[in-house]
This record gives structure tokens, C-alpha cells and sequence, in this order.
């Protein structure tokens, strides 16, 4: 087979394929989020809360604010505050290493970078999975977890990213 032929096969193949349906995607039941990982406990945030997801940007200390807050970033112009979120949650520093994922997510007043310790990525979840907050979660995570999903032995809590970002604690970023 030449190559042209092999490119015609191609083009063939790809304007046959029918891609998954909208209402299969949003169907009822169904909830996507961005899979991540703070500390041990592995959580999702909606989608449409998470407005990017980007490497760990260069970083400026701001002077007098809470040891969870980083500092600020410039990505693309844009000045964003730059949250440890495990340091937030659980009061332990998170660690930073080069080609660190992080999440741009929305929130009142302007939009921040919270930093994970991992990032899974997409995750699809549906009503059967769906359980309530685990028992294990307290402290900051019980105040924004409210329900999670159960998928093979693995506990993925849903983060409340509005309701984080209303937290009087994480709205008080000075020190």
C-alpha cells in the first residue's frame, strides 16, 4: 500500500467514525470531573470549576500571607494566586518537584492556581458509584466534601471548589 493510499484509508476510517453522541456524554446519571490527589486522599473537581490545568508556574512570595498561600503567578499575563492546597487541608506542606501539575479554578473575584501532589486527569463517574462523605474525611476536607464516588476499592471525594473558595479561612490569605 503506498502512502496515499494509506492516507486515503485514513480519511476513509475517520469519516466513518461516528465519536460519542452529546447526550451520551451529559447524560443524566453522569458526572466528569478532574481527577487529583492531595496527600492520601484522591478527590475530583467539576469541570466546569477547573478553567485550566497547567505546570507549576514561577513563583513570588508575598510577604505576611498564610503559609498555604505560595505567592503569586503571571501565567500569560495574568496574575493568579498559587494555593498549597494539602498545606490548606491538612496543615503539611506539599512537595514541589519540576513539571508539577496544578489547577486553574474559578472563584469569585478572580480565579488561583491550587497546587496537587498529583493529577489524574479526566474522571467519569455515574449515580450507581455515587456514595456519602466518607467517615475517614475531618477537619478542613469534611467542611468541603460533601459526597463522593466509590470506583473499584478507590474512594474519589468531590471537592467543592465554590464552596472552598467561600471558606472564611481561605479567603483570609494574610497572615
Amino acid at each position: 500500500m503506498s502512502a496515499f493510499d494509506l492516507l486515503l484509508d485514513y480519511e476513509r476510517r475517520s469519516l466513518a467514525h461516528q465519536p460519542g453522541r452529546p447526550e451520551l456524554v451529559e447524560a443524566p446519571g453522569h458526572w466528569r470531573g478532574v481527577g487529583f490527589r492531595i496527600g492520601k486522599h484522591r478527590l475530583v473537581g467539576a469541570f466546569g470549576d477547573v478553567v485550566e490545568i497547567i505546570s507549576l508556574p514561577a513563583i513570588t512570595a508575598v510577604p505576611g500571607s498564610q503559609p498555604w498561600m505560595l505567592g503569586l503567578a503571571n501565567v500569560r499575563g495574568s496574575l493568579y494566586g498559587v494555593v498549597d492546597l494539602k498545606q490548606f487541608l491538612e496543615g503539611e506542606r506539599s512537595a514541589v518537584n519540576e513539571g508539577q501539575r496544578c489547577l486553574l479554578v474559578r472563584q469569585p473575584g478572580g480565579n488561583v492556581i491550587l497546587l496537587t501532589d498529583e493529577l489524574y486527569g479526566q474522571r467519569s463517574f455515574n449515580d450507581s458509584q455515587l456514595i456519602e462523605r466518607p467517615e475517614s474525611l475531618e477537619g478542613r476536607y469534611a467542611a468541603v466534601i460533601a459526597r463522593a464516588y466509590r470506583v473499584a476499592e478507590v474512594t474519589w471525594g468531590v471537592l467543592d471548589i465554590p464552596l472552598l473558595s467561600r471558606t472564611p479561612e481561605f479567603r483570609q490569605a494574610a497572615a
